[in-house]
């Protein structure tokens, strides 16, 4: 599964930019139109997608998420229905990395063994679940990373230099860099600041560094990318998918079109980054 992983960063890498990362909601709002979600993310120039897991008590997810996360829980998504979406993209692709990011409650509750096979059969490559802290690396971390899985930490503005180290210590694939503290879909941080932040990361590790949290449009997409090895959008992404709906929750004609549209010019705000930072 890393493999995977590492081969998309290589191949990024040597384009002269940096990845897309994708986040959405399985399930959200159905679970057919996630999954031509999911397709139409690839399609639109995602290099990376993180496929969310819906849990009924989302603590770091903003508002957008976890309305995404209650009407994909209507609508009847489950652990088991996520790795299923991973199972039936991977079909067709076998390339893109998926990371599942959700919370540890339904795993543990699925069973760790039980669940990490059926996401290896899935082929899921990473995990980043937001609640386990590196003190619970046993729980789930290391019988992923056991398992060829990688499991991607989060490091925030407040993650100083001595705890670092341990955030980092069992981290695999890339690390996430939260680029301000508090809750997902807030405003965007000066970008001047991620640069240092991420030089800061980098001198602790070889690991990729992935900047999200408040990335919304192709010019945030073009600064965050001229520092960082890639950019994460999410709450874009599913506030785009709740603008499409009818008022009942249900997709229309304009829910895959417009995210697609939206992951396009993302797309190219990303594959420009670079050139931005060599002007």
């Amino acid at each position: 599964m890393t493999a995977r992983m590492e081969q998309r960063f290589a191949d990024v890498a040597a384009e002269g930019r940096p990845v897309l990362v994708t986040y959405f909601m399985g399930g959200d709002p159905d679970f057919d139109t996630s999954l031509a979600i999911m397709k139409a993310l690839r399609q639109a120039g995602a290099d990376i997608i993180e496929l969310g897991v819906p849990f009924s008590d989302p603590m770091a997810d903003g508002p957008a998420i976890q309305l995404a996360g209650q009407r994909a829980l209507k609508a009847g998504q489950s652990l088991a229905k996520t790795l299923e979406l991973a199972r039936l993209f991977r079909a067709e692709d076998q390339r893109t990395p998926i990371v599942l990011m959700g919370y540890y409650n339904p795993i543990y509750i699925y069973g760790v063994e039980r669940f990490l096979a059926d996401a290896i059969e899935a082929g899921v490559d990473g995990l980043i679940v937001v609640d386990l802290p590196p003190e619970m690396d046993d729980e789930l971390c290391i019988p992923a990373l056991e398992k060829g899985i990688s499991f991607i930490r989060l490091a925030t503005p407040t993650t100083d230099d001595r705890r670092l180290p341990k955030v980092l210590e069992n981290t695999s694939g890339f690390v996430y860099y939260v680029s301000m503290t508090g809750i997902t879909g807030s405003a965007l941080p000066d970008p001047s600041l991620i640069a240092g932040a991420v030089a800061r990361i980098k001198a602790h590790t070889p690991l990729p560094v992935c900047v999200g949290f408040g990335v919304k449009t192709a010019d945030h997409a073009r600064a965050i990318g001229a520092s960082a090895d890639g950019v994460v959008v999410g709450t874009a992404i599913v506030n785009q998918i709740a603008s499409s709906l009818t008022e009942e929750g249900q997709a229309t004609e304009a829910t895959v079109p417009g995210v697609e549209a939206l992951v396009r010019g993302l797309a190219a705000g990303v594959r420009a980054a670079r050139l931005a930072a060599a002007e």
